[in-house]
C-alpha cells in the first residue's frame, strides 16, 4: 500500500510517498490427513489483540488433540515432520502453563473432536501476526504450517506438550 503526504522541513515543502507493508486481513487454510483426506480448515483473521484462529476440524479420531503452528510451510505425508518444530521466534519454552513463557505457535488448549469425528474451536493468539514484516508473522521465511497432533497437549512439556504424532497438516502462506 502506498501512502502519500506533504511534509514541511524548515520552510521547504516536500512531497513523499511511503510504502507500507500490509498482509491479508484473513486467510483460510485447508488441513489434510496423511492420506490426503480433508481434515477441515483453519481461518486466521487479524483482530485488535492479535490473530483470531477458527478451527473447523473433521474426519479426525475422537478425543482431544493438540494443535500448533509449526515453523515451515511444508506438510509432507505421512509424518508431516517437514513442518519442523513449533513456530517460536521469541525463543520461549512450550505451553501456556510453562513459567518460561510459551512458543508463539502454541494454542492455549487442545481441540476436542466429538464422536462424529468433528470439532470446532476459536482462539485469539496475541503471539502471532499476519503482517508479513512483523518478526512473529506467520508468513516469515516463506510461511508456516498448522499441525494437528494425535493426543491432547499437556500445555507444559517442552517441546510439544506430549501431544504425540502429527496426524493432519495445512500450509500457511501469503
Amino acid at each position: 500500500m502506498m501512502r502519500s503526504g506533504w511534509f514541511a522541513i524548515g520552510g521547504l515543502a516536500l512531497g513523499m510517498s511511503i510504502a507500507v507493508a500490509q498482509g491479508p486481513k484473513e486467510i483460510k487454510v485447508a488441513i489434510k490427513t496423511s492420506t490426503g483426506q480433508d481434515a477441515g480448515t483453519a481461518t486466521f483473521k487479524t483482530v485488535k489483540k492479535g490473530v483470531k484462529v477458527k478451527l473447523e476440524l473433521k474426519n479426525l479420531p475422537f478425543g482431544p488433540h493438540g494443535v500448533h503452528i509449526h515453523q515451515n510451510a511444508s506438510c509432507e505425508a505421512p509424518d508431516f515432520k517437514s513442518a519442523g518444530g513449533h513456530f517460536n521466534p521469541d525463543g520461549k519454552k512450550h505451553g501456556y502453563m510453562n513459567d518460561m513463557g510459551h512458543h508463539n505457535g502454541d494454542f492455549p488448549a487442545s481441540v476436542d473432536i466429538g464422536e462424529d469425528h468433528n470439532g470446532t474451536a476459536t482462539f485469539v493468539l496475541g503471539s502471532i501476526s499476519l503482517d508479513p514484516v512483523a518478526p512473529n508473522s506467520l508468513f516469515a521465511n516463506g510461511g508456516t504450517s498448522i499441525v494437528v497432533h494425535e493426543k491432547a497437549d499437556d500445555e507444559k512439556t517442552d517441546p510439544s506438550g506430549n501431544s504425540g504424532n502429527r496426524i493432519a497438516c495445512g500450509v500457511i502462506k501469503n
